[in-house]
């Protein structure tokens, strides 16, 4: 559905008695520093009941604004800590105040405090996937019911990129404990190689006519000549900030530098005037706009060179001292089993390579990249995981991912997927209705979750008629 049908919600709804997204509204009682680490007995393998280890499970816990009638709001945890910010801010919150929803947040397995095993090695592992964390969460809605005493009370998960995938998942295959879903830029569909994301980083570039994506075509097409020849490694480490002298001993070398410049673009692209500053995400002014005006400023040289200036602009920006681009000691990094230290990276990467692919080469010749292809990423899964994971491995772990949770033609009820059109996750979202209770909403100029944030003046005009059409919908679906 397109983001102008929600103008179809009365206007005396939206302004009178409809909700406030002003900057402070929706805010907790409780603050950051109240919000506790509560600790869940999971269950380590849902799918073997032989198996009876079980191990403590993260979760936060905000009843400020719960009535006895009132549903349960849960957000699902994802690929990386579960941050408390979503407790005390947020639009969930907004609307948890004003139908007095009882509000949880369960972290994923594997990820922040949650170690479900002693270590990550590749045979713990294997415990890692969204079957198993579905399962979590069922689990821990249905102990939880009994333990809190949340009988007869609606339940609506949230979950935004991997976890919105969850949301719309657990709606589907736990349909008698979830009553809602809302799937903030959920990738449903997997695929190895997902082209369309620079496709849509080309495009989100591209707005308005701007020659941007040209210009960083020609820089990547420059690079990858000044790269022919070793002597110019000195200069490439210097304009580009990189953490120690550029070694290019294989393809992979290669791919991984050029990838590793590459994804600052990406990412500005993804979060473009996004407000995750509430998460303690450091903010920053660098938008697409802001890196367009430096590509079209002739005044500071050949399209190299503002390439050269964009990444510098964006390492000041995100107050990072240098790139760090050798492969090798990724690998290294990526291969540690320990828990300490963890970001979350060496777990994600392996539901990549297990699960879903999202592979983002430069393969397509409709985005301005060049240089990190898909073999790239497959030989990366290898390197990390072991020999095993080799593209037809891959590509069977995806097709069976699709199989189990049905790709785009996902079915169910009660499923809500609002969809950022600046973003390039859309491009493997739900973008169209699929039915009167699986509903599409795409938000012209909006980044990644952006539903999710907190309203702010600076936002698209599309959010605010964005969180009051799901607003609408809940509403209406609780009442059933």
């Amino acid at each position: 559905m397109a983001c102008l049908l929600p103008l179809l919600i009365s206007l005396w709804a939206l302004f009178s008695n409809g909700l406030s997204f002003n900057r402070h509204h929706g805010r907790a009682v409780v603050n950051l520093v109240s919000v506790q680490d509560r600790w869940f007995v999971q269950r380590l393998d849902h799918f073997s009941g032989a198996d009876t280890r079980v191990w403590k499970q993260r979760y936060f816990m905000n009843d400020s604004f719960t009535q006895t009638d009132g549903p349960v709001f849960l957000m699902i945890g994802g690929e990386g800590e579960a941050n408390k910010a979503w407790m005390t801010s947020g639009t969930w919150l907004t609307y948890a105040e004003k139908f007095g929803a009882f509000c949880l947040m369960l972290e994923h397995r594997f990820y922040g405090k949650s170690h479900p095993t002693e270590n990550m090695n590749l045979d713990n592992l294997r415990y890692l996937s969204s079957r198993q964390a579905l399962a979590d969460i069922g689990h821990f809605q249905t102990v939880m019911t009994q333990v809190l005493g949340l009988y007869n009370r609606k339940w609506v998960v949230f979950g935004g990129s991997y976890p919105g995938s969850l949301a719309a998942w657990y709606r589907m295959k736990y349909p008698h404990l979830a009553h809602a879903a809302v799937a903030s830029s959920a990738p449903v569909n997997a695929v190895i190689n997902f082209t369309e994301y620079l496709e849509v980083v080309q495009s989100s570039l591209g707005k308005n006519k701007s020659t941007c994506p040209t210009s960083i075509k020609e820089a990547s097409e420059s690079l990858l000549q000044l790269l022919k020849y070793q002597e110019n490694y000195e200069k490439i480490t210097d304009d580009f900030k990189l953490c120690e002298l550029l070694q290019i001993n294989s393809a992979m070398d290669l791919a991984f530098f050029l990838d590793a410049v590459a994804e600052y673009i990406m990412d500005v692209v993804q979060y473009n005037n996004d407000n995750r500053e509430f998460e303690g995400v450091k903010g920053t002014n660098m938008t697409i706009q802001v890196v367009c005006d430096i590509m079209a400023d002739l005044s500071i040289g050949a399209p190299y060179d503002r390439y050269v200036a964009v990444i510098q602009s964006l390492l000041k920006a995100h107050q990072e001292k240098c790139i760090d681009a050798n492969y090798k000691k990724y690998i290294e990094k990526m291969s540690n089993t320990s828990w300490e230290g963890s970001t979350g990276e060496r777990q994600w990467v392996y539901q990549t390579c297990t699960e879903f692919g999202f592979f983002q080469s430069s393969d397509s010749i409709s985005q301005p990249f060049s240089g990190f292809p898909l073999r790239f990423y497959v030989q990366q899964c290898s390197d990390i995981y072991g020999p095993a994971l080799t593209f037809s491995a891959i590509a069977d772990s995806i097709q069976e991912t699709n199989e189990y949770y049905g790709g785009f033609n996902i079915q169910g009820s009660r499923i809500i997927f609002p969809n950022g059109l600046i973003d390039p996750w859309h491009a493997l979202g739900i973008n169209a209705n699929l039915s009167s209770e699986l509903l599409a909403i795409q938000m012209p100029d909006a980044a990644h979750c952006a539903d999710m944030y907190p309203a702010r003046p600076e936002e698209p005009a599309c959010l605010p008629f964005t969180r009051q059409y799901i607003f609408e919908i809940l509403n209406k679906w609780l009442q059933l």
